[in-house]
């Protein structure tokens, strides 16, 4: 299997590319922004073309979720337009596109989880964007499979544990948005699910193609994770100091960009289609420590 990862920086793409190398018969082209621009239509091509991969993994996105308000151009070329190029140099080698997209394309006021199926609505420019780079993957792609996320943790780079950590070393008590719902979600679980679909694809198995959703379980509050955070923190003796939380409404914590007070992504289709269960954010925070 010879597999090419955009974003292999970002949280997702470093994991994929750590798990690939260490993967029998798999060669992996991993690329950087500073190795392949995706809103380059002519240099996508130039390397699609040459390393000729089987699977495409697209883990690059703008996902500054305020900043895209004001930076909508940049958010649609990364977001929608790398995206597209992508998509239509894998259909003219006859590889499977696998693009990552967000819980953002929803509006976030449905009433239980949201399956693949459900309306679109987004409320900002990142999910509008997102959206937009869903809709130019199926249209200039055969083989293709979006994969949307929600909340997404890990090791490397910025993320809500590593926010939380940060802040508890320094602060004796954190107010918490209690009315935000999702699935956090564990980024090398995101990878495995990705490399999953890419083998079944690579067996040739009979695949489904078109759009998934895969993120944590159990749903929670970001007060609940955060609650969950910390007290793993304290089991494992982590930070010195545990902050006293208390949970505040969204009101109270007012951002540039609209977030979905409901992110719950309902994953029952990817388990029935290719066997991924939910991913295990509660085992995934047991290794906290490597976290700081």
């Amino acid at each position: 299997m010879r597999v090419l990862i955009t974003g292999c920086n970002g949280q997702v793409g470093y994991c994929l590319t750590e798990q690939l190398n260490r993967k029998e018969n798999t060669v992996v082209l991993a690329l950087t922004r500073d190795d392949l621009d995706i809103t380059d239509a002519t240099a996508v091509q130039k390397i699609v073309f040459k390393f000729n991969p089987n699977v495409i993994i697209n883990a690059a996105a703008h996902t500054a979720v305020d900043s895209a308000e004001k930076e909508m151009e940049l958010s649609y070329k990364i977001n929608r337009d790398g995206p597209k190029y992508l998509a239509e140099a894998a259909q003219k080698i006859n590889a499977a596109m696998l693009h990552i997209s967000t819980d953002y394309v929803f509006s976030g006021d449905k009433d239980g989880q949201y399956s693949p199926e459900d309306p679109t609505a987004p409320q900002g420019v990142y999910g509008q964007s997102k959206l937009a780079g869903e809709q130019a993957v199926i249209e200039a792609c055969d083989k293709h499979i979006i994969l949307r996320t929600a909340w997404v943790f890990g090791e490397h780079g910025n993320n809500f544990v590593k926010t939380m950590l940060r802040l508890g070393k320094d602060r004796d008590a954190l107010s918490i948005v209690g009315d935000q719902f999702g699935g956090p979600t564990y980024a090398g679980d995101i990878a495995d699910a990705l490399i999953e679909i890419a083998t079944q694809i690579e067996q040739g198995k009979s695949i489904e193609y078109g759009v998934y959703h895969f993120s944590g379980y159990p749903h929670v509050s970001w007060f609940e994770f955060a609650q969950a955070i910390f007290s793993e923190v304290k089991t494992q003796q982590v930070l010195n100091n545990i902050p006293a939380l208390s949970s505040i409404p969204t009101t109270e914590y007012p951002t540039p960009a609209k977030r979905p007070a409901n992110s719950k992504l309902a994953t029952d289709k990817i388990m029935q289609s290719f066997g991924i269960e939910a991913s295990d954010w509660q085992a995934a925070l047991n290794q906290v420590k490597h976290y700081t």
